[in-house]
């Protein structure tokens, strides 16, 4: 009985904690690195290249059968999975560059909202203004857009001081023209979360057709390195860049890809199956604290009270829209269960590590 509840209940809270924890560790490693002089180019390139490297012995190691014929149509899906996925990083690490990784976790609970705009543009989302539930899903996606026009704009007083002024580690305004630069990383971090959102419909749809995870990630992953490479050396031409050296540059390198996406993927996939797409949904606000402890005790971050008023209304709105797709599951008697989804609000939990 012991033993079961650890598995059921205790591992699942601890492991999904620990899966946040590892992915604003990154965002957070990251930007200590561009402050030692790190480019985001060489940083995003070395990264997919070495998940790539990692996934691909997996990828044909636990390769499911009986999957259908690979078609090219479904290469072009996952090549357009590549370009989606390297411009999401392109402008979430120039935006954590230019702001700080409590930004960048509190800007993508805007995901669901930006998902579900989308779904109605496309008809993937039936608008039944009278029903409660699309209801909900409109007042969640204005009230998170409205928390990001808050955190992004309105900066407020200082609520805890940076653990150093040195304007060198100093996260909150690190580029000069602080409220300018500021206001560029918040617009950069969504523009990110709305091409994950656009991503994250997309590989929907590649899952229904190809339905292995492994397989899928390994040639999206593979894709996003191959766009990137040209991309990268020619916008970093500085060769000595490349030449990473053994310090938190190559740490931040490293961490990325071997933890940033293997381990939460297979984490959050484990607690999908185990506790439903909710469970696993409900955690993402909590990068915003751990993001904040961590700026504040690593980085010597500043939180300002705009930015915990904005991620309050973020969560609020964030928590909405997830409460009336939990809702319209269990109206349909499908909760835990995301192969018939029209929209993939929930989807988006499935495959992490863009």
């Amino acid at each position: 009985m012991a033993w079961r509840y650890c598995y059921k209940d205790v591992l699942p809270f601890s492991a999904m904690v620990a899966a946040e924890s590892t992915s604003v560790g990154l965002n957070t490693l990251f930007k200590a690195a561009t402050l030692k002089g790190l480019s985001y180019y060489v940083f995003i390139l070395y990264s997919y290249a070495i998940a790539t490297l990692l996934l691909l012995p997996l990828a044909l190691i636990f390769r499911r059968p009986g999957l259908p014929t690979f078609k090219l149509s479904l290469l072009y899906r996952i090549l357009l999975l590549g370009v989606l996925g390297f411009s999401a990083q392109l402008c979430g690490y120039k935006g954590i560059e230019y702001s700080s990784p409590t930004l960048a976790s509190a800007m993508s609970n805007l995901t669901p909202a930006f998902t579900f705009i989308l779904a109605v543009i496309l008809r993937m989302e039936n608008l039944a203004l009278r029903s409660s539930i699309t209801q909900a899903k409109i007042i969640g996606t204005i009230v998170s857009i409205s928390g990001a026009l808050v955190v992004v704009f309105y900066k407020g007083p200082t609520i805890i001081l940076a653990a150093s002024q040195s304007p060198s580690i100093s996260l909150h305004f690190p580029l000069g023209s602080s409220q300018t630069n500021w206001i560029i990383g918040g617009l950069l971090l969504a523009a990110e979360y709305l091409l994950v959102s656009i991503w994250y419909i997309l590989q929907t749809q590649v899952m229904k057709i190809y339905p292995s995870e492994l397989t899928v990630v390994f040639l999206y992953k593979l894709c996003a390195t191959i766009i990137s490479a040209p991309v990268c050396l020619i916008a970093e031409g500085n060769l000595s860049d490349w030449r990473v050296k053994p310090d938190i540059a190559l740490t931040a390198i490293i961490f990325s890809g071997l933890f940033g996406l293997p381990f939460t993927s297979v984490v959050r996939t484990w607690g999908l199956h185990l506790k439903g797409p909710v469970y696993v949904s409900t955690f993402k606000p909590l990068s915003i604290v751990i993001a904040a402890a961590m700026g504040v005790i690593f980085l010597g971050d500043a939180l300002c009270l705009g930015s915990v008023i904005g991620a309050i209304i973020l969560s609020i709105g964030f928590y909405a829209v997830l409460w009336a797709k939990t809702k319209e599951e269990l109206s349909n008697g499908r909760l835990g269960s995301s192969s018939d989804d029209k929209t993939p609000l929930l989807d988006s939990y499935k495959v992490e590590g863009i």
